[in-house]
């Protein structure tokens, strides 16, 4: 493939990018810890020159696309959401909340009056959502890992952002009961066409937590958009059961959507070695984990549970084994890529690849690997209000980038 242009010189470096050094340079600077320089440069490259750093053309099945990085700088990015007036929000797992101007520049102030935010293991501050109504009511929702008795979960805040900084502070859920592990905290908020608020949890790396009724690890949660429970949530009149459960069964979902034709929330969860699923999430489903899986045992390999199939678990659209560990998704939905509407891109961090999957229905008729290796672990993919998909690497040195139409 061709050199990129030089991004750039900082403190007598200069470096030329190509497609193939510029995963390992990113990688390299995320794995040897004593060498901040390098960190820092990188980061500041794709700070400075973000159009220059990357513009490489792609040719996929159906459609031509430019790879180009918005901005750099970014620490571990979970979250991307998109504001009215053209900037975006975006959640990093130390636990900033940073904005991005519609030029992409990369606001150097990270947004004030975030609650304390516990960054352990997999946890941290983890998505951002816009409320479908803010333009009248101003309300941006945050997800994020508190500390608490008996150790950490899950918590959801809502608060109007002005001058970079959060008010009206209000927390809408509190995962319980917490724990002391520092896996599998989810999670993704998603709006729905109602205005329903739906939070997806994992199973706390805690398997039998998922299949109780009276535990929110291993689940979805249904809110209305100011914490109450909706008073037709399955298990709202069921004794012993916490009322904000909306599904049960399900291992650590990183990726939600809501499908542009049907109106229903799509998920897709992490397995064990193996068995990763894409699942239509409905009411008071059982999802299954960690009675059936198509995963395995790591290291062992050994089954888990009762085998990959049970009366009254439901069976996923899609499983991935071996794992690609997939995180963000989205239905394409703009009109700037005339072939690919309608269809499912899921991000993928141990395959460092963006998934193009076309759907009849409920059946996957093909699967399109993009990008693969080529920008590192995607931990997120949005529509843009624009037309134009967007993703998130998780790295120290992350970056938002966007994919452009090519004629």
């Amino acid at each position: 493939m061709p050199a990129w242009p030089p991004a750039g010189k900082r403190a007598g470096l200069s470096f030329t990018l190509t497609a193939r050094n510029m995963p390992f340079l990113l990688k390299l600077a995320s794995l040897i810890s004593g060498w901040r320089a390098l960190t820092a440069a990188l980061a500041l490259l794709c700070a400075l020159a973000p159009a220059r750093v990357l513009a490489q053309v792609f040719d996929s099945e159906l459609q031509r696309f430019r790879l180009t990085i918005v901005t750099g700088g970014l620490e571990h990015p979970w979250g991307l959401a998109f504001l009215p007036d053209g900037r975006m929000l975006v959640s990093e797992r130390p636990g900033r909340l940073r904005l991005i101007d519609a030029k992409g520049n990369l606001d150097p102030q990270a947004v004030k009056g975030l609650p304390p935010i516990a960054a352990i293991g997999q946890g941290g501050l983890l998505d951002v959502a816009v409320h479908p109504a803010f333009r009248q009511n101003g309300w941006i929702y945050l997800s994020y890992v508190a500390a608490g008795t008996g150790g950490y979960g899950t918590e959801v805040l809502r608060a109007r952002l002005r001058n970079r900084a959060l008010h009206d502070v209000q927390v809408v859920f509190r995962m319980r009961p917490k724990s002391a592990t520092g896996y599998h905290f989810g999670s993704r908020l998603v709006f729905d066409r109602e205005g329903y608020l739906y939070i997806t949890l994992g199973d706390r790396g805690e398997q039998e937590r998922a299949q109780r009724l009276d535990d929110h690890a291993g689940s979805v949660i249904r809110l209305h958009d100011d914490g109450r429970v909706p008073a037709d949530n399955p298990f709202v009149r069921q004794a012993g059961a916490l009322p904000e459960k909306f599904t049960l069964g399900n291992r650590n979902i990183q990726g939600a959507a809501v499908h542009p034709a049907t109106g229903e929330l799509w998920a897709h969860e992490h397995g064990p070695q193996g068995g990763d699923e894409i699942n239509v999430i409905r009411a008071g489903v059982n999802y299954g984990w960690p009675v059936i899986t198509y995963g395995r045992n790591y290291g062992s390999g050994t089954r888990i549970g009762e085998g990959s199939e049970k009366a009254g678990m439901a069976q996923p659209v899609l499983q991935w084994t071996p794992s690609i560990a997939p995180s963000g998704m989205a239905f394409y939905t703009g009109n700037r890529f005339p072939a690919w509407q309608g269809d499912l891109f899921v991000g993928a961090l141990r395959d460092q690849m963006l998934l193009r999957i076309r759907l009849d229905g409920e059946r996957v008729v093909r699967q399109e690997a993009l990008l693969k290796s080529v920008i590192g672990r995607i931990r997120d993919v949005r529509n843009g209000p624009d037309g134009l998909l967007y993703l998130l690497t998780d790295s120290p040195s992350g970056v938002l980038a966007r994919l452009q139409p090519v004629p």
